[in-house]
């Protein structure tokens, strides 16, 4: 697992800027992946300074295109695809915070880290037909914040967080985090084509 995991890394790491595109509509789509793109930012200005402005254009297109995607799932679905996230009492707050002030609740769903709950909070904004343009720019200006700055830190901390990425303890940490992520991810899938089968019959 740890061999696969590390490979995982590599090969983000590797593409580059198409890397952090990928990740990021993979991210931002239906796909649990806490820190993802995050980490790879950090990562890859630490060791490519002159890339940052790159390196944040492609992560925010690449979470800019997942929430597309998720919008134009959940907001087809209506009703419908919103109760694929479930009825429960995080479901009912994110919908509370919506319809109250969506553009402040998106705003701070854009901006705050793992984990808090980012796509429920798409999904929830679009089954309600949030105006979508609204949407997109609201995540796009506020992931292009969030990873400018933590580019930023990675162009002042940028040697100090790769020998922290070394150590064994933060390696496992990190695999820890990414098995959860996995098996969250997995789970939601599923949920989500038991939910449409169901509703299609």
């Amino acid at each position: 697992m740890h061999e696969l995991l590390r490979s995982l890394a590599h090969f983000f790491f590797s593409l580059g800027g198409w890397g952090l595109l990928l990740l990021g509509v993979l991210d931002s789509s239906f796909l649990f992946m806490p820190l993802g793109n995050d980490l790879l930012v950090i990562a890859l200005t630490a060791n490519h300074h002159s890339r940052i402005l790159y390196y944040v254009a492609m992560a925010t297109a690449g979470s800019v295109a997942g929430v597309a995607v998720t919008d134009w799932a959940s907001r087809k679905g209506g009703q419908k695809g919103e109760e694929a996230i479930g009825k429960g009492r995080q479901v009912r707050y994110v919908e509370d915070k919506v319809k109250k002030n969506g553009a402040l609740a998106l705003v701070l769903a854009s901006l705050m880290p793992p984990p808090f709950p980012f796509t429920p909070f798409i999904i929830v904004a679009a089954a309600l037909q949030y105006p979508r343009k609204k949407l997109l720019s609201i995540v796009a200006v506020c992931r292009a914040l969030r990873f400018g700055l933590e580019g930023g830190l990675a162009l002042i901390f940028g040697r100090r967080i790769i020998e922290l990425g070394s150590l064994p303890a933060v390696q496992w940490f990190v695999i820890a985090v990414v098995t959860i992520s996995l098996v969250g991810s997995g789970y939601s899938i599923w949920k989500w084509i038991r939910k449409s089968r169901t509703a299609r019959a």
